[in-house]
């Protein structure tokens, strides 16, 4: 490299974003991802140890692919190339495979080879590293923000460890901005910033999981605020600014997240779906997990919807499931559908109240035994101990019913389900009445 070089290259890490500049260098540094980075999983101790086989890193943007294949590049004595899926071709693969070939053969070392976004790579472009891959010629990092088992060639799959990563927790994200502040060599420290906490839950909840995200802000902020009494102080006023998003009052851990999760409750419960719509919007511009929002849904189908609509409880499971494998944005729809389900179904809680009773008397009563003609008698001697004796099969009846004792001796003439009269619990309640007043 001449001087030339030297300097423009310098001059480029200068000006590089500071989600670029502030990229963890080590394992140490490198912030979430414990499922697969913690001390002793074999990740870390493949990186640490130089025995990286080929793998492949798939997660939403920001949360880590590209700093992780960093850090190996710093770590690894191989050689170190990467290319970028949109704008590299099949030439430019070419070229590292025909270099490694010479490295290898020549000094003995081994070529790691990073390739941004592999998904954006064609068939054929993925059918040329295969036998490279294969023959150990090069060492494969993949990176995607797509699911490789549906964008990766299966050979490649098959021949590479795959590891998810997840989206950042707030309080990682909280962490990797505090460090970008106060670090005076890679980030922003030499402009002696301080932010507010609430600033800081804002911009940590609203990164959803991506620290690119929180950075991009963050430098943003502190580049554009004028100081007062020479310092720079990041307010939420000034972070609503840099995302153009306003920061909606609602604490996680405080009262108005339990205040307003109170509220959608009670406007579903109430059948009111404009108010439910609302608050499920206020949760989800806050940052709330959809996956507590999802099971929210499901309680109170099953609480307050309960036998007046029992599909209700399947729109909310089938809600929480999509939303886990889909995720956000489109999420908000899925959610959306399964609120206005419920807060537009009829409602009842004759099963809270039903279950509720029994477990009042099961507590409170000393029950002895089940009726014997309820009582198992699939077992050898069952007949000799009277089990099973004087049982009635009620498909042998018509309506498949017969009057018989269910309840145990002590519990004759209870009473634990009353069913309402909305929806299809009309129809049941009309049915178990009718039941209920046969002679036989």
């Amino acid at each position: 490299m001449d001087l030339f070089e030297y300097a423009h290259q310098n001059k480029l890490k200068e000006e590089a974003p500071l989600a670029s500049r502030i990229r963890p260098r080590t394992l140490e540094e490198f912030v979430g991802q414990t499922h697969i980075l913690s001390k002793g999983s074999q990740l870390y101790r493949s990186i640490q140890a130089d025995k990286l086989s080929s793998v492949i890193f798939y997660g939403p943007s920001g949360t880590g692919k590209t700093t992780l294949a960093r850090v190996i590049a710093n770590t690894t004595s191989a050689d170190f190339r990467q290319l970028n899926a949109t704008v590299a071709g099949k030439k430019d693969m070419v070229d590292v495979v025909e270099q490694a070939k010479v490295t290898r053969g020549a000094y003995g070392r081994k070529t790691i080879l990073f390739i941004d976004e592999i998904h954006r790579f064609n068939k054929a472009q993925q059918d040329y590293l295969l036998p490279f891959v294969e023959d150990g010629t090069v060492i494969l990092i993949g990176a995607t923000t797509e699911n490789p088992y549906f964008e990766v060639n299966s050979a490649l799959i098959s021949r590479s460890m795959i590891f998810e990563l997840k989206p950042l927790e707030s309080s990682e994200i909280r962490q990797i901005v505090q460090t970008a502040l106060s670090d005076s060599e890679r980030g922003m420290g030499m402009y002696h910033a301080s932010i507010d906490e609430d600033a800081l839950d804002f911009i940590s909840d609203f990164a959803g999981g991506d620290a690119r995200v929180a950075l991009n802000a963050i430098e943003l902020a502190v580049l554009t605020t004028e100081p007062e009494d020479g310092k720079i102080h990041i307010t939420s006023a000034i972070l609503e600014q840099c995302v153009q998003r306003k920061n909606v009052r609602y604490d996680k851990n405080g009262d108005n997240h339990y205040d307003t999760i109170s509220a959608f409750i009670k406007s579903m419960r109430g059948s009111d779906p404009d108010a439910a719509i609302y608050y499920l919007a206020k949760m989800l511009y806050a940052g709330e997990d959809v996956n507590f929002i999802a099971r929210r849904i499901m309680i109170c189908a099953a609480e307050d919807v309960g036998c007046a609509d029992p599909r209700a409880l399947q729109v909310a499971v089938a809600a929480q499931q999509a939303v886990h494998v889909i995720g956000m944005p489109e999420a908000r729809i899925i959610l959306a559908e399964a609120v206005l389900y419920v807060a537009g179904a009829p409602k009842s809680n004759s099963a809270v109240m039903a279950i509720d009773k029994a477990m009042e008397v099961v507590r409170s009563t000393n029950v002895k035994t089940v009726p014997p003609h309820l009582q198992d008698a699939h077992y050898d001697g069952a007949g000799k101990l009277g089990h099973g004796d004087g049982y009635l099969y009620a498909h042998d009846f018509p309506e498949h019913y017969v009057k018989q004792q269910y309840l145990p001796d002590e519990l004759l003439g209870e009473t634990f389900y009353e069913p309402g009269t909305l929806g299809y619990e009309k129809t049941m309640k009309e049915r178990l009445d009718r039941l209920r007043n046969r002679d036989h």
